[in-house]
Parts: C-alpha cells; structure tokens; sequence
C-alpha cells in the first residue's frame, strides 16, 4: 500500500527540516511526500528540496489558508492510505508509518489512529501533554471524544466519499471532518495503542483566548450540525478530556 503524507507549510524554514527528516527516515518505503506550500518567503522550498529525497510532490503558491492547503494536498495524493504531518511536528518513531499499514492489512479497516505527545517547541523530548486515544465506539461521540488528527491516517475512499475539509471554518474544519467520517457506521477504525506523532506546542487552536472562542463557537457549530444533540454538554466533555491529558504525561 502506498502511503502519501500531506504537509502545508508556509515560511516554516524554522522546524521543516526536522519534520521531514521524521519522514525520510521511516522504515516503510512505499510513501510519498505532497508538501504544499503558501508561497514561503524565507527557504522553505529550498530546505525541502535539499532534505528530502523521497518521492514527493511540491508545489508553492498562494492559498487560502492552512485548509485549503491541505484540500489542496488530498487532491494532488496518488497513495492508497492519505495521513499528515505538519510542518512542526513529527513522526514518533522510524517504524511509524509501517506500523500503520500493517495495521491496515491485519484489520482490514478505513481508518487508523493512535496517541499524541504535545512537546515542547525547542525541545521535542520535553512532553507538555499526552494525548492517549481509546478504541472507537459512536457513543463516545456524544461524550465530546475524537482522536488525535495528526494521528489519524484513512484510506483515500473516504475522502472521496466523505468529502473533504469544510473551508467555513478557520480552525475547526478538522474535528468537523472526523465527525462526519466517524459517524459514518460503515466504516471500521483501528486504535493502534503507540504515540504517531509528536506535536510542537502552539498551535492554531490554542494560540490565543480570542482562537479558544473562536474554536469552541465553531466545535458548538459542527456539533449541532452532525446531531450529537446536548451540544453544550458534548462542547464540556471535549475540552474537559483536554485537561487530563496533562496529568498523563
């Protein structure tokens, strides 16, 4: 099976080395990279360009935001299996991503995923949180649960069949995708118990109180329009679940 990994960028000169190299070492060999870039001033390009030596696709232009780049990058993916790893980030491990295929092939499933670690941006060693999954049933849906999205990597049916990123939303659009995927009862998902990814502190969602309302307006929203009814009760167990992750550590 071949796996593609989707990364946006944009001026991301600063940590893009390290995320592609978390890519380049993996074990699996069958992965192509699709790096889609905002139009970088600083060297993205170029780094990634020196750094990886794998199968990849790059293309730099102006988008509409970090969404529209990642639609943009579904669209462009030739591989069996579609996953992310964001500029910052970085694979767990070098037996990652063959770890998630033979997960694939053993399950038989549409979806995997598996546990994150929020580390510290200078120091990727240093755990700030620890985001431990669960083995998927509906009813957590309505108690405000969803995995990791970096973590999870779904066959490319299910973006052709579930659409892709709703625009709409400046930083929601992902917990709306894995409502409408993982509600959908025909689809199978694995929880593959090991930490994917490592995720840089800082993020959009996070970064500031004025992106921590504008989150939760937009959580409220997707909420109502996927019927997990009590959308107050289901926003409060979403973000509740947030806080024992920093006991987990």
């Amino acid at each position: 099976m071949k796996v593609s990994i989707i990364t946006a960028t944009y001026n991301s000169a600063a940590y893009i080395a390290e995320a592609l190299r978390s890519i380049q070492t993996q074990t699996y060999l069958n992965i192509e990279l699709v790096l889609i870039d905002g139009g970088s001033r600083d060297a993205t390009v170029k780094i990634v360009n020196e750094v990886f030596t794998r199968d990849k696709i790059v293309v730099s232009e102006k988008d509409k935001g970090i969404y529209d780049a990642l639609n943009k990058g579904i669209s462009k993916c030739t591989g069996d299996i579609i996953g992310f790893v964001h500029s910052d980030d970085l694979l767990a491990s070098p037996n990652t991503i063959n770890d998630i295929v033979n997960s694939f092939l053993k399950q038989n499933v549409d979806g995997v995923y598996g546990d994150l670690k929020y580390v510290s941006k200078e120091n990727p060693h240093q755990v700030i949180r620890y985001w431990k999954s669960k083995t998927f049933k509906n009813s957590l849906l309505k108690k405000g649960w969803m995995p990791a999205h970096p973590t999870l990597f779904l066959k490319k049916e299910v973006y052709e069949k579930h659409g892709t990123f709703n625009t709409h939303y400046k930083i929601a659009a992902d917990y709306d995708l894995m409502l409408r995927i993982f509600s959908d009862p025909r689809l199978n998902f694995f929880y593959l118990p090991e930490v994917i990814t490592l995720m840089r502190v800082g993020g959009a969602s996070n970064r500031s109180l004025k992106n921590v309302i504008q989150k939760s307006k937009e959580d409220l929203k997707t909420i109502r329009r996927n019927n997990l009814g009590y959308p107050f009760k289901v926003l409060f167990y979403k973000n509740f679940s947030k806080l024992i992750q920093f006991a987990q550590k």
